[in-house]
């Protein structure tokens, strides 16, 4: 599923960045993993452009992924994650 995934943000990737600024975005957690079930959620990891990290643009963004994708998406900014969790996150972490 992390392919499906992976490919589905990659051919909306220059949409993404368009419309809600995203400068890069990538997959983490039991998707990047391989470890997903059916009641897994998609964890996305995003970093907006300048003057795009707005809390209607974010759950905007949200919104959009959940419907492209079909499934609940845990959506975290990357300049929000707690210092404790950084390298995990970011050392599974699959980049569009």
């Amino acid at each position: 599923m992390k392919n499906k995934i992976h490919q589905i943000l990659q051919e909306h990737k220059s949409y993404l960045a368009e419309k809600f600024g995203v400068k890069e975005i990538a997959i983490f957690g039991s998707y990047a993993r391989g470890e997903e079930s059916s009641e897994s959620d998609v964890d996305i990891l995003v970093d907006f452009k300048e003057g795009y990290k707005t809390f209607d643009n974010y759950m905007d963004l949200k919104f959009y992924l959940e419907e492209l994708l079909g499934k609940r998406v845990d959506l975290v900014i990357k300049s929000a994650v707690k210092p404790r969790l950084k390298t995990s996150i970011f050392e599974e972490a699959v980049y569009v």
